[in-house]
């Protein structure tokens, strides 16, 4: 009789306890079953849903495009393959700007259909009434401050945000009414690095960051780009850990070689 080993789930209270011990969390996006069954057998803390399925996944130039029912899509198939790391959902652009009970019903959603254990949404001081209203319903918020990219058009480029103080000290009240307004966590992208220790110093929920340096409490990539699946996308920020686009063009090219010259299949792979 095998004995199934009992799998010690993360939770946002674990995320919590990691900060206090000094230990980094780590973070990494998932979109479908088979990347994210690998990704949380490697013991990865947090697995985000992001809206940066709407560029890797679909295509599109911007997050802007994807839909509510095309993240409840993606994270269903995330949950299904997750046994350990808490799974984050990002709320896509357009389901909770502006009326905390479009915000609330998004959330809902997402919770329900998905199975996901937390919504993320990016914004300071202008989405706390949404946070709230979402919180009130038990569901756990992740915030999103620095360079948000729902917010490319109003910003104009995806440069390094917070340079100047005025907007430096923004994002640290930002940060601050998003700990006040109950956020188990934030994601700070794209900023400088001693503004980035500088938050992480001063709240004490655990900071997480893209981009933002190493005195933040965890660090998120997006799993296309430290995988070199995505090859034109090069900042500073990302670290490739392999060349997959290289590594699958061969095995394609290889493929379509064996197929042509009749070498596969073989005579062991045919009944």
């Amino acid at each position: 009789m095998s004995v199934h080993k009992e799998v010690k789930k993360v939770t946002t209270h674990t995320l919590q306890e990691m900060k206090l011990a000094g230990r980094k969390i780590t973070m990494l996006t998932g979109y479908d079953f088979s990347l994210a069954r690998i990704i949380d057998e490697a013991g990865i803390d947090v697995i985000l849903v992001g809206d940066s399925a709407s560029n890797v996944m679909a295509g599109h130039e911007t997050t802007l495009p994807i839909t509510l029912e095309q993240m409840i899509y993606h994270g269903a198939s995330v949950v299904r393959a997750v046994e350990r790391a808490l799974i984050v959902v990002d709320l896509p652009f357009g389901s909770y700007q502006g009326n905390s009970k479009e915000a609330l019903n998004s959330a809902i959603r997402i919770m329900k259909e998905t199975g996901a254990h937390a919504v993320k949404l990016e914004g300071g001081g202008e989405v706390v009434e949404s946070i709230q209203r979402i919180l009130s319903a038990g569901i756990p918020v992740m915030g999103h401050l620095g360079l948000t990219p729902q917010s490319i058009y109003k910003f104009g480029t995806y440069a390094v945000r917070a340079k100047e103080a005025k907007e430096a000290n923004r994002l640290m009240e930002d940060a601050k009414a998003l700990q006040q307004a109950g956020c188990f966590a934030l994601v700070l992208e794209k900023i400088p690095s001693t503004l980035a220790a500088q938050v992480a110093a001063s709240l004490h929920i655990p900071i997480i960051g893209i981009g933002a340096g190493n005195g933040v409490d965890g660090q998120v990539l997006v799993v296309h780009d430290m995988l070199g699946i995505n090859n034109e996308f090069n900042p500073r920020f990302v670290r490739k850990y392999r060349n997959l686009h290289q590594e699958m063009l061969n095995a394609f090219q290889e493929y379509i070689t064996d197929v042509r010259s009749g070498d596969f299949p073989n005579s062991k792979e045919q009944y």
